[in-house]
């Protein structure tokens, strides 16, 4: 009797010692903790501690892991305890659990190993020579990575990785910098996508349009989404006239001299690899076109077009991180396939590019993790509740000037967290409450000019996944790109802000937008005069 007892005693205790964390986490879940400084301008500071010390220093990780810290002891109140427990805890182990994060990850790492085994397999190589007889001058080696840049409209890493492993052999026969190719890679992945009607940027938008039609509106705002267009004609016009201004100016005199990386030490990339004598053009468009077929067939079949959707729905309703990491892995599979028929690669050879491509992405992968962990640090903080509420404060004193001042908000925002799908999430549900019953017409250029300014302060972050894809995708040292392009964005953000007042006030595009493309246009032909040697 005694023993049995003892034995329900035992029992009782060990079910009390069970139960004690559920009942701490139920009162810990009562009581929500909230950071004394939740939803003020202290959110911001931690990215942009990151942001300034990345621009000073040239070290990505240093700088990410500083922001990332100082995250953690704002949202700790500056324990010691709290802040390693929620930068670990809420932040990397956070971030790299998340399915999203782990499937851009999947498809980097697949990228990476085909582009390792095109270059083995010598179709990188066949291409350079291919495009050095039918390319024949700088300009038009620019022109092509544009072009083959806005072709490529379905995804904005997709475009990033592909456009970099297809271009570089072209523009490294005529010395274009590496920093310039990544500017040219970065200006026609998030502005191209932005506005194409089928890709994932368009599903994004259309999904946080509530109590609308949001793939229509996305179409009607497509006129009004001058930062997109702008960096479009930008680029086009910095080509033709030749015009180069700031770090940029100086990468190119140097690519000229045959320094394509002007990063003051001898890159593993300016190595002479051996080239595969049995490659041919064909080796890199095969591998290419699977890619961007399988890749298509991935995202729609993530959106249920092969269950009754149709296209454009399955599009819109798509999982692009899943879609891509499907599509790739098959056009992989398929291109290893092809090369052991033709016979170009032994499959000891194929295997031995998956670890090359990982190596060669590690860097991207190392800034994506910090820049995830940063942005969890500044959600975590409220940063997306106080932008709203400014802008929600500003909606009535200055209606016609909104779309300028949200272009402005949705830059520095999306400048500070990396993120402009994100900005797209806090930003368009309140300027389709603003709007909605009163001037339709002025919802849709505030929703354009949100999507604008997300775009342009995510092209310009250093902490932005599609920054880091462009450098990684031109194997450029990712501050270089940074620094290099910044100008650039500024001058063509300076000029949207000035387009979107004039669009606030006539609300037309056919008014706003040919103001804004010759205000680019005189503005180059006096950096142009300002640079003249």
């Amino acid at each position: 009797m005694k023993k049995k007892k003892l034995l329900q005693g035992a029992g009782l205790m060990l079910l009390s010692l069970t139960l004690l964390p559920l009942t701490v986490f139920a009162a810990e879940a009562e009581a929500e903790y909230t950071p004394a400084m939740y939803a003020t301008f202290w959110a911001l500071v931690p990215p942009i501690v990151a942001i300034v010390l990345a621009l000073i220093t040239k070290e990505v990780y240093s700088s990410l892991f500083i922001g990332i810290l100082v995250g953690g002891l704002f949202y700790s109140g500056f324990s010691f305890e709290g802040t390693l427990t929620h930068i670990f805890n809420d932040g990397f182990v956070s971030v790299l659990s998340d399915g999203y994060n782990v499937g851009i990850l999947v498809f980097l790492v697949i990228l990476g190993a085909m582009v390792s085994l095109m270059n083995r397999a010598g179709g990188s190589a066949a291409f350079g020579h291919f495009a050095k007889e039918k390319i024949k001058t700088r300009a038009g080696a620019q022109l092509a990575t544009v072009a083959l840049g806005v072709l490529i409209f379905i995804d904005d890493y997709f475009n990033c990785l592909t456009v970099g492993s297809v271009m570089k052999p072209v523009t490294d026969e005529h010395k274009v910098s590496r920093a310039k190719l990544a500017y040219l890679i970065d200006a026609t992945a998030a502005p191209v996508c932005i506005i194409a009607p089928i890709s994932s940027w368009a599903a994004a938008v259309s999904g946080f349009v509530e109590g609308e039609d949001g793939f229509s509106i996305f179409i009607r705002a497509i006129p009004y989404n001058f930062y997109a267009i702008l960096t479009i004609v930008m680029m086009i016009a910095l080509i033709l006239m030749k015009v180069d201004f700031g770090p940029m100016k100086s990468h190119e005199a140097n690519a000229l001299k045959g320094d394509l990386f002007s990063t003051g030490k001898k890159d593993a990339a300016q190595e002479t690899e051996i080239v595969n004598p049995k490659g041919k053009v064909i080796d890199l468009l095969i591998p290419i076109i699977m890619l961007i077929a399988c890749c298509v067939i991935g995202m729609i079949y993530t959106g249920g077009f092969f269950d009754g959707a149709g296209f454009v729905e399955s599009f819109s309703n798509s999982d692009a991180s899943v879609g891509l990491a499907l599509g790739s892995i098959c056009a992989m599979i398929l291109t290893i396939i092809i090369y052991l028929i033709r016979r170009v690669l032994s499959f000891k050879d194929c295997m031995g590019c998956l670890p090359d491509g990982f190596k060669a992405m590690v860097p991207a992968i190392l800034i994506l993790t910090f820049a995830w962990t940063l942005k969890a640090m500044t959600d975590s903080l409220g940063a997306a509740v106080f932008v709203a509420d400014a802008v929600q404060k500003s909606a009535g004193s200055f209606m016609n000037f909104l779309p300028a001042i949200i272009f402005i908000v949705a830059c520095f925002l999306a400048f500070s967290t990396g993120t402009s799908w994100g900005t797209f999430g806090i930003l368009i549900p309140i300027v389709v409450n603003v709007f909605m019953n009163t001037n339709p017409q002025l919802m849709i250029i505030s929703i354009s000019a949100c999507m604008a300014g997300a775009v342009c302060g995510d092209h310009c972050s250093p902490i932005s996944d599609t920054t880091i894809m462009a450098s990684a995708g031109a194997q450029c040292d990712h501050v270089n790109h940074v620094s290099t392009q910044l100008p650039y964005v500024i001058v063509v953000a300076v000029i949207s802000f000035i387009t979107y007042i004039v669009a606030g006030f006539a609300q037309s595009a056919w008014i706003s937008m040919p103001v804004g493309a010759i205000l680019l246009l005189l503005t180059l032909v006096v950096i142009k005069n300002l640079y003249r040697e």
